[in-house]
């Protein structure tokens, strides 16, 4: 039986099939965003929670990391053609230094890929600029709040 910081197991990263999938997406995402970051609960979940392509990373039998994508409606400012927003990822603590993150954001570009997008956009917290830099994600723009911390908003053209 393996214990919920054993990360010595491999990770594996799939959609979410079921509501209960849903609901440790979720838990994680509370855990990361509302507990560790204090972003108000009231704006941590939104209207495209529904929408969404969501994935969920899991190791040892348990769920340590999340995150989502979003096709838009139009693409960023100057940009055209299809475009889809990647946000809400999330990695347990305990994982965060395992790739967790990059396997989460390697597998949500694939999804936008198969649906034919001509990039990718996202909101970085400033943190994480560097992790997205080396996905190859360039800062479009200046730095802006978004549940009270400064982010900045990147694009990854296909």
């Amino acid at each position: 039986m393996s214990s919920p910081t054993d990360t010595s197991a491999p990770v594996t990263i799939t959609q979410i099939q079921s509501e209960a999938e849903l609901m440790q997406a979720l838990a994680i995402r509370e855990v990361v965003f509302i507990e560790e970051q204090a972003v108000p609960e009231g704006i941590e979940r939104d209207a495209e929670d529904v929408n969404a392509y969501h994935v969920i990373a899991n190791q040892g039998g348990h769920a340590i990391g999340t995150g989502r994508l979003v096709m838009l409606t139009q693409p960023p400012a100057n940009q055209e053609g299809r475009w889809g927003q990647i946000g809400r990822m999330a990695v347990l603590q305990a994982h965060r230094k395992a790739r967790v993150g990059s396997l989460l954001l390697t597998s949500l570009e694939e999804e936008a890929r198969r649906r034919g997008v001509n990039g990718i956009m996202l909101h970085a917290q400033l943190y994480a600029l560097e992790f997205y830099k080396k996905h190859g994600y360039e800062p479009v723009g200046g730095v802006f709040e978004e549940a009270g911390m400064e982010h900045l908003e990147m694009h990854k053209r296909f």
